[in-house]
């Protein structure tokens, strides 16, 4: 130990700045000693972490960076230098997991990574003199420590240093500016989107980001697609201001500019789309429209006269798609950008005018088409320029041409009521039944059902084709069972064109449906599908509950010939009415017995129950376990053990219902066993529905598997699950509502009962029966709480609700106690006897001796 002390003691020169080897000895010692960290005694730790400390704060990170780009201008080893990236850069996330909870500040992200910045203007600093001097000197080593802490998502806390020091020392020394330039240039590729990003996000304004990036966009592939792609047509969660530094920084350059070009081109077209205008949020649809009136307020007259008749074409195709919508928030946003562009490329002639309602968002969109580039000073923020924009002008013009018009309305509707007044003797016919009638024709046959729902969009053709669906899948099973795959795809994937009240249930019934006609082939499409990739949790939780369902109708018995197609007609002999043998003969003999028959009591009469087999039996494993054998196979959108612990509840439930569903089946034995290993491997899952379902899983196999199959099959995965079970309590959120409910109304009658209001007199019997019922209440709950913390145990940890309820039960009780005793102690002491008053009313031999009335007390 003293060995290990006195070399952790000597090893302390590496880190000191006084010593003359410093750099190159860090340099060789750094992975030694940052690796050490993990296997040292706790006071070599200690004593580490102080010197690291007393390292950083002397400025040994510059000096370590600054030694590191004069071994780049010598070819130095690139292992070490990797070496030292990853020291550098994860120093707090290495440091944070020895010492846990014991960190000094210093290490912290958010005060290691500004430090960090600093530390690197210094180097940067360093870097300007040598070159001054005539010096070489790398720089790819800063660039690359700068891209990896961005990356590593900490961009906010280095360059809210870095900004502000470079924005200030690269406004008059163009060494600087190159150093800046050079900076960024040298960030590898797979780092350049967040280092990009950041600088986007943190310039104060766009001649600020233009002397930071320089023509970072022209010289590299990789940024030019972040800045023209990824942040403006893939993405919207850039605010306002963000986007006019973004578009201002193209527009500064001449070099640039047909990236800007560019950019609208591709942003008008994304606007006049008709797909992009259906599918896309208007989140979105916003924030391509605010680009686009930015980079017009951008455009030159040069450019706009040479590119005059695209952007008209772009503008009736995208005005005609937006106010073919039915959104009144889209539509607004198209006749905006169709004003301003028609503003824009026609300055001498007449311009497109709308009538739309004023609001913030429309006065913010105003304004950035007149909105030019900031000076190089400080740039106000975008909200403080809103009140006095151009806007209000706009918005005084337009208001008193609405006047007139709104009068007119007023004056038609005056005019109207006077003309309908002497329409109000007419007594108004019911149309309460009517149905609206349909023009268009539901299909017939199940193949012209798919072309309507994969088709074009004939909105009334394809709500008639959703209602008649079901009925023509149940008519034509034969035709239905030859592309029952295809049509489970398609409703499967089939998305709500238009508003229909019912589209859920109807999508459902059809899906099951299909499964009824033809169920091994869509149960093995449905099953196959439900662990694949690119569906969403709703259609996961659709085809559970299609399963569910159709497993429901294949196991529910019907009467024989029930379920027949009305197509094919059974020959029948029919017999003449006025023949004798047209009754049954069973029935003539059944009253011939009942009119002989003397009944002195009747019983309870038994319906016979009807019998038919169990469809569900042949194909219950088609349906159980190409479900349940994936469900421990994560996919990269689907993990049922991860975060998607809903669906993993409904699975489970689902299972417990296909396995109920095939009781008294052959395969329920097996079924029973793969469940309950199922609910085995799953006994420790943390969230309370999938307990649940698992419980409902155990319950479905004691029902539908024989209890001599259980015994022979699974008898070890019964004990096993016995002894889970035994040691399994969850607390009810009903017992828990129960005891809120129960302190509340006893403190609110004892304080009632305390305070002695003169409304609420305590005589009555509704005052005693409340009391007695808070009591059995209070008790109850309070039975149930002690029952349950005794049954799980007392050194089991709950949670801090079940103390808190059991302790909320013992104050109820205690002040109903309390009232019932004070009641009772009322009904003894304070209140008069009873008493039997005799008068002169009596008759005359009980009146015998008596002078006078007196009273008697029973007491």
């Amino acid at each position: 130990m003293n060995k290990a002390l006195g070399t952790g003691m000597k090893n302390t020169q590496w880190f000191l700045p006084s010593t003359p080897s410093f750099p190159c000895s860090w340099d060789r010692s750094c992975q030694c000693n940052s690796s050490s960290c993990l296997k040292v005694p706790i006071f070599c730790l200690v004593k580490i972490v102080d010197i690291l400390e007393q390292f950083l704060r002397e400025g040994g990170l510059s000096a370590l960076m600054w030694e590191v780009c004069q071994q780049q201008a010598q070819a130095a080893s690139p292992e070490l230098q990797e070496t030292l990236l990853n020291k550098v850069v994860c120093l707090p996330d290495h440091l944070s997991n020895k010492l846990q909870g014991e960190n000094l500040p210093i290490f912290l992200p958010q005060n290691y990574f500004p430090l960090l910045g600093t530390e690197i203007i210094q180097v940067l600093q360093r870097i300007s003199d040598s070159l001054r001097g005539g010096l070489d000197c790398s720089i790819s080593f800063v660039s690359q420590v700068l891209g990896k802490v961005c990356v590593h998502g900490r961009r906010k806390e280095i360059l809210s240093t870095l900004v502000p020091c470079l924005t200030d020392l690269t406004k008059s020394d163009c060494i600087w500016q190159r150093m800046c330039w050079r900076l960024v240039e040298c960030v590898p590729d797979r780092w350049m989107e967040a280092v990009v990003c950041g600088f986007v996000q943190t310039a104060p304004g766009a001649d600020v980001l233009s002397r930071l990036l320089g023509n970072l966009v022209v010289k590299n592939k990789k940024a030019q697609f972040v800045v023209t792609q990824k942040l403006l047509l893939l993405q919207y969660s850039c605010p306002t201001a963000m986007l006019q530094n973004l578009l201002g920084y193209l527009a500064l350059d001449n070099s640039r500019r047909f990236l800007l070009l560019k950019v609208l081109q591709e942003l008008m077209e994304t606007w006049a789309s008709s797909s992009a205008v259906k599918h896309s949020p208007v989140e979105q649809q916003l924030y391509i429209s605010k680009a686009i009136l930015i980079c017009l307020s951008h455009l030159k007259d040069v450019e706009i006269d040479s590119h005059r008749q695209e952007l008209f074409t772009c503008m009736m195709e995208g005005m005609k798609c937006h106010l073919d919508s039915n959104l009144p928030r889209i539509r607004c946003l198209g006749m905006i950008v169709a004003e301003s562009i028609s503003s824009r490329i026609n300055t001498d002639g007449p311009i497109l005018k709308f009538q739309y309602e004023e609001d913030d968002e429309t006065r913010e969109l105003k304004s950035l088409l007149t909105q030019m580039l900031s000076p190089p000073s400080v740039i106000s923020p975008l909200d403080e320029g809103r009140k006095d924009s151009p806007s209000a002008v706009t918005e005084a013009e337009l208001k008193p041409g609405r006047k007139p018009l709104a009068a007119a309305c007023a004056v038609s509707e005056e005019g109207s009521d006077s003309e309908l007044d002497s329409d109000d003797d007419f007594i108004p016919y019911d149309m309460s039944a009517d149905k609206e009638l349909k023009k268009t024709k539901a299909p017939l046959y199940i193949r012209d059902c798919i072309e309507v729902l994969t088709g074009p969009e004939d909105m009334d053709k394809w709500e008639a084709t959703m209602r008649v669906l079901e009925t023509l899948i149940q008519r034509n099973t034969a035709a239905t069972q030859e592309v029952s795959v295809e049509l489970a795809k398609v409703l499967l994937h089939l998305e709500e064109k238009t508003y229909i009240d019912d589209f859920v249930e109807l999508r459902q019934k059809a899906l099951v449906t299909v499964t009824i006609t033809d169920p091994i082939p869509v149960a093995q499409y449905l099953t196959s599908q439900f662990y694949s990739m690119n569906y969403s949790l709703r259609q996961r939780m659709d085809i559970l509950d299609v399963l569910a369902l159709a497993a429901q109708e294949l196991s529910r018995p019907k009467a024989p010939g029930k379920n027949k197609p009305s197509s094919i007609q059974t020959p029948c002999i029919q017999i003449l009415p006025g023949s004798d043998s047209s009754k049954d003969w069973r029935k003539i003999v059944d009253e011939r017995i009942k009119s002989k028959t003397r009944r002195f009591a009747k019983g309870q009469s038994q319906v016979e129950l009807v019998c038919a087999p169990n469809k569900f039996s042949s194909v219950a494993g088609h349906f159980f376990f190409p479900l349940i054998q994936n469900f421990d196979r994560p996919l990269v959108t689907f993990d049922l053990l991860g975060d998607d612990h809903f669906v993993l509840g409904r699975l489970a439930h689902t299972l417990a219902i296909l396995l109920y569903f095939a009781v008294n089946t052959v395969v329920a034995a097996a079924m029973g066993k793969a469940l309950l290993e199922f609910v085995w491997a799953l006994r420790f899952h943390t969230d309370s529905y999938v307990r649940q379902g698992l419980l409902s899983c155990i319950s479905s196999t004691l029902l539908s598997v024989p209890s001599d199959r259980l015994l022979e099959d699974v008898t070890e995965e019964l004990v096993e699950t016995q002894a889970w079970l035994a040691v399994q309590f969850d607390m009810m959120r009903a017992c828990n509502l129960i005891a809120t409910v129960a302190l509340t109304a006893g403190q609110l009658i004892f304080v009632l009962g305390l305070v002695e209001l003169p409304i609420i007199s305590q005589d009555t019997q509704w005052w005693e029966e409340a009391i007695a019922a808070v009591f059995q209440l209070a008790s109850f709950v309070l039975v149930i709480g002690l029952v349950t913390f005794y049954r799980i145990g007392p050194y089991t940890n709950l949670s801090w609700s079940c103390y808190l309820n059991i302790g909320a039960c013992l104050l109820a009780t205690l002040a109903a106690a309390i009232l019932i005793w004070n009641i009772l102690h009322r009904r003894e002491d304070c209140m008069a006897p009873r008493v039997i008053v005799i008068s002169r009313t009596l008759t005359a031999r009980f009146r015998r001796g008596l002078e006078n009335d007196y009273v008697e007390s029973p007491c």
